[in-house]
């Protein structure tokens, strides 16, 4: 959960003040300090997460599967991978004409495409939609090695998603939900890239484009919800909430 996913679920405490220069954290629940409070509920941060993802992955997954499918079928596999490059240009565009900031993992995802598309284009579809398979395993052994350190993965980007005060991110509760989230995601990523590659070599390109999309979707929302719920469960057990502190 980003800051603004967080600010989303902030706005509906009571007292709210907008415009304010304080920030939604995760506290624990008997500080005094923090006066306006709003009790984790799964439902509710479910909600949130989907309004604010969705249209995130229909621009990411869905749209470019579709653009592929329908350009394979017409017109062949150089002119469906050119579609699904412009789409994505596109939306970097699209965030520069609205004065959006285009986020690093946007750029970085560009000039990944940018790259596939030019392979995919000189060695065929094949190596065009293996090329994600071995960067999805390759992250996937990033979060198993992170585990051999201290603070693994999941433990950086927490407070990317979901900003936690000093005292609560060191809780012996806390620390074995960042390790496990580690190992699921670790888990989630090699699950993907083994289910892509056996539907990539078992299944006709217009189908694997089909099957892969809802596949990956299915994964991905699975992950998403088991996530939401465990660290929902491990932040009552810890008695938090979130509260507005200062930035």
């Amino acid at each position: 959960m980003d800051d603004s996913t967080a600010a989303g679920l902030s706005g509906e405490m009571p007292g709210a003040i907008p415009g304010s220069v304080e920030r939604p954290m995760l506290v624990a629940a008997a500080s005094d300090d923090h006066p306006v409070t709003s009790p984790l509920s799964k439902l509710r941060v479910l909600r949130v997460v989907g309004r604010r993802s969705l249209p995130a992955l229909l621009e990411a997954t869905v749209v470019p599967a579709a653009l592929f499918y329908v350009f394979f079928t017409h017109l062949g596999p150089t002119p469906a991978m050119l579609a699904v490059l412009t789409w994505t240009y596109g939306a970097v565009l699209r965030r520069l004409m609205s004065g959006r900031e285009v986020p690093g993992v946007l750029q970085l995802a560009v000039v990944g495409l940018t790259v596939r598309t030019v392979v995919g284009i000189l060695s065929g579809t094949f190596m065009y939609f293996l090329q994600p398979i071995a960067t999805t395993l390759a992250l996937a052994l990033v979060f198993f090695a992170s585990l051999m350190f201290d603070r693994p993965i999941i433990a950086r980007l927490a407070a990317d998603f979901c900003p936690l005060a000093p005292e609560i991110a060191g809780r012996p509760g806390v620390v074995r939900l960042f390790s496990g989230l580690t190992l699921l995601w670790a888990g989630v990523h090699l699950v993907s890239a083994a289910t892509t590659f056996t539907l990539l070599v078992s299944l006709p390109t217009p189908t694997f484009v089909a099957v892969k999309s809802v596949a990956s979707l299915a994964i991905t929302i699975t992950a998403v919800v088991l996530t939401v719920s465990w660290s929902i469960r491990t932040a009552r057990a810890e008695n938090l909430v979130f509260a507005r502190v200062a930035r």
